[in-house]
């Protein structure tokens, strides 16, 4: 029989994005694994970039938590497994502490997780004292930590700081602003279109994460031990047993592309798929002349729009993902992946690049966001839940077979994202979470009887 766990965690969270919670959580990670601490990190909502960073500062994997999009029960047994291996559980939030449906607040009331509150500060003095009395007490019951300031000129200005807090407990350090090398205008983790930089596309990733470590250890929160930790300490129940998932792609290989241009892969989605029974294995677009033996592809999102030109010239590999195609074998395609399948794609720059020319049509990368926001696909087999986020529109003739909508919604009143389907190929912008429906995901891989 499973019993509960009791482990420290904190939940990272702000007032607004832009404050710095991924370099504060990153560099928490840091600090504590490399004194030889066993962290888990974990990332509110949809996100595939954050977590690289997170991964390289724990040394260990690093998972979604949604209410919504992977549920309370999920994110009860994700959260008990890892208190019963870790020393420090930390929760990166997403956008401010109380935005959204199922906001990051909901999360640290629902689980007893304490809040901390990363704040950038850099242009602020008693004000600070404002907003954590607000982040504190805005609603009632909410577990607290304290405040980390962010972005601090000096001794002087984190004393005024402080000065400003009603309660002293509350202040636990001020991060200077952080930048790499000698250009203090550069910011530590550089961001692009979609978010932040994925970390293996820095070679100086892990020296970043160190400064940031270095900067935190003078902080009284970095100054904690593994003893002084215990004050977040949080009782993590034993979730109920869960029905097992039945082997639907048991005997089938699915195969899943990962490199530079698709790496927008959760672990969960892939834990998903062999817990379907599918033998799971990866490929490279880029670098691979052919595909392996498979009976499915999964082309997942990433950055295609960045490759283009070696991606449209791997000929020997696209020959191959055409006869998987022609062969009428399942393949599906998430965002990038399914930019990737388009016949052309037209840069930022002007200039227009064939692609692999799968799916008729072409696509556009926009200045602006297109789109943004948590989505749910309806299938005879169930309904998938995920989200869409991209830069880009797509001009295309195919045949749609369903349309995605936003939580709670009907496709029909709500129309979100198109689903093209041509034989085996499926292609939308939506990003999917797997385990919300087994069923369906096990459909879209070509299970018989699904």
């Amino acid at each position: 029989m499973s019993h509960g766990a009791r482990c420290p965690a904190l939940v990272v969270s702000a007032a607004a994005s832009g404050q710095g919670k991924t370099s504060a959580t990153a560099a928490l990670a840091r600090l504590h694994a490399r004194h030889g601490r066993r962290v888990r990190v974990f990332k509110c909502g949809p996100d595939y970039l954050d977590p690289y960073w997170h991964q390289l500062a724990s040394g260990a994997p690093v998972e979604q938590l949604d209410l919504w999009m992977t549920g309370p029960a999920d994110c009860a047994a994700r959260l008990h497994a890892a208190a019963r291996e870790a020393d420090l559980i930390l929760v990166e939030g997403v956008m401010g502490l109380f935005d959204g449906e199922d906001c990051v607040a909901d999360l640290a009331q629902r689980f007893g997780m304490p809040v901390l509150a990363v704040v950038d500060a850099g242009a602020m003095g008693g004000t600070l004292g404002a907003i954590v009395h607000g982040l504190r007490h805005y609603r009632e019951g909410l577990p607290w930590a304290g405040v980390l300031a962010n972005r601090v000129a000096g001794e002087r200005h984190a004393a005024m700081l402080r000065a400003g807090l009603r309660d002293d407990a509350d202040w636990l350090g001020a991060l200077p602003r952080l930048a790499p090398g000698d250009d203090a205008r550069a910011p530590l983790l550089p961001e692009r279109h979609l978010g932040l930089v994925a970390a293996h596309e820095l070679p100086d990733a892990l020296q970043r994460l160190d400064a940031a470590a270095d900067a935190l250890a003078a902080t009284p929160l970095g100054r904690m031990d593994a003893q002084a930790l215990q004050r977040f300490a949080v009782d993590f129940p034993a979730p109920p047993p869960r029905p097992p998932v039945a082997p639907l792609l048991a005997g089938r290989t699915v195969a899943v592309a990962r490199d530079a241009a698709f790496c927008f892969i959760y672990p969960g989605n892939v834990q998903t798929l062999q817990q379907l029974g599918a033998r799971v294995v990866f490929f490279s677009p880029l670098h691979d002349a052919a595909l392996p033996a498979c009976d499915a592809v999964w082309l997942p999102g990433g950055y295609p729009e960045l490759h283009a030109e070696a991606l449209a010239a791997n000929g020997a590999f696209q020959a191959s993902l055409r006869a998987h195609v022609q062969a009428g074998k399942p393949l599906w395609a998430e965002c990038g992946g399914m930019m990737a399948l388009c016949e052309a794609i037209t840069l930022h720059d002007g200039r227009t690049v064939p692609l692999w020319g799968l799916l008729p049509g072409r696509v556009a990368m926009r200045r602006r966001l297109a789109a943004l926001g948590p989505q749910q696909l309806a299938l005879p087999q169930g309904c998938l839940r995920g989200h869409t986020f991209h830069y880009s529109t797509c001009d295309s003739t195919a045949p749609v077979d369903a349309r995605t909508a936003r939580p709670g919604q009907d496709a029909a009143r709500d129309a979100g994202e198109a689903v093209y389907h041509l034989g085996g190929l499926r292609a939308s912008y939506f990003h999917a979470w797997f385990a919300s429906s087994p069923q369906a995901t096990a459909a879209l891989f070509g299970a018989e009887g699904a």
